[in-house]
């Protein structure tokens, strides 16, 4: 099966009120765990890839690798690009084989994000590659991304028609409470997603799919097994799933995670070197951190956004 674009996977999850989980790879392990739990429960995928992936695995290996998941599960993968923040950016992975891209004009003035991708989708839509655009800023800090707590803004809803109909985006990122990386609330804050946003955008983008970022949910159990061999992370607090639940029944049907990912990885891998210091083979100690990665995925992928038996 040949990679595929997300716009047959949000029709169907728009309709059946689920979401697709799009997940953030860096590396072989990650990939294999991913793929491995989709290809169990059945479920279709996104596999995101961030500049800061391209960087440090390289354009082409992961493309091979994904290829390499492909032909193993026989699933329905869509590659994208997760935040492009230039034309440039957005034509090298289009050129290279992704099927979808996100531009994230989103730092930019109203009139410029629209101009900015617009340039995109014309490009994108050429080649048959599907364009996610992002209107609101989500604090956070993750990869390339880094947006403060000043500076974030909720998505206006009387701004999504205007900018859907005139770049000709496929898919919308908005931000209704989310935010990049594992620190996203202050010691005492209580996470909570602004559905009345959601349903308004909603309301006036009757079956357009929307996208939720920086929708990992910190596992507790996670950030402990990291602090019980040797790491040093606060108190950190996450969306909570059944609010994700909740988005993925409206009208989200692609919801990012990476942080929960990276967390279940590196609890692993701590755990590892707790119980064998003296081990040195990377085979032993990836392992069960690819394990990690497919149950924790497995689990996003059944209990949380539905997407189980879709594919």
């Amino acid at each position: 099966m040949p990679l595929v674009t997300s716009k047959e996977m949000f029709r169907k999850a728009y309709e059946g009120g689920y979401a697709i989980g799009a997940f953030n790879v860096n590396n072989m392990e990650i990939v294999q765990g991913i793929t491995e739990a989709a290809k169990e429960v059945s479920a279709p995928l996104i596999l995101q890839v961030s500049a800061g992936a391209r960087k440090y695995a390289k354009h082409v290996y992961l493309m091979k690798l994904i290829e390499a998941a492909i032909e193993d599960t026989g699933l329905p993968i869509c590659v994208h690009l997760d935040h492009g923040d230039d034309f440039e950016i957005c034509r090298s992975c289009i050129d290279g084989g992704f099927t979808s891209v996100m531009i994230d004009g989103s730092k930019h003035a109203f009139a410029d994000n629209i101009t900015l991708t617009r340039q995109v989708v014309a490009y994108a839509h050429a080649r048959g590659v599907v364009v996610e655009g992002e209107l609101g800023k989500l604090a956070g800090i993750e990869d390339d991304v880094n947006v403060s707590d000043e500076d974030a803004s909720y998505t206006n809803p009387a701004q999504v028609e205007e900018f859907v109909t005139k770049t000709g985006v496929d898919s919308l990122a908005i931000a209704i409470g989310t935010s990049h990386g594992a620190y996203k609330f202050k010691p005492g804050q209580k996470p909570q997603l602004r559905f009345d946003i959601l349903e308004e955008i909603q309301q006036r983008l009757p079956g357009f799919p929307i996208v939720l970022h920086g929708a990992s949910s910190v596992i507790p159990e996670l950030v402990a097994k990291i602090n019980n061999y040797g790491g040093k992370m606060p108190d950190a607090i996450g969306i909570p799933e059944e609010m994700l639940r909740k988005a993925a029944r409206m009208a989200v049907c692609k919801i990012n995670i990476d942080s929960d990912l990276r967390l279940a990885m590196t609890a692993s891998v701590r755990e590892y070197f707790g119980l064998h210091p003296d081990h040195f083979d990377p085979r032993q100690y990836l392992a069960p951190a690819r394990t990690a990665i497919r149950d924790l995925v497995r689990h996003k992928l059944v209990d949380v956004l539905g997407c189980d038996g879709k594919a």
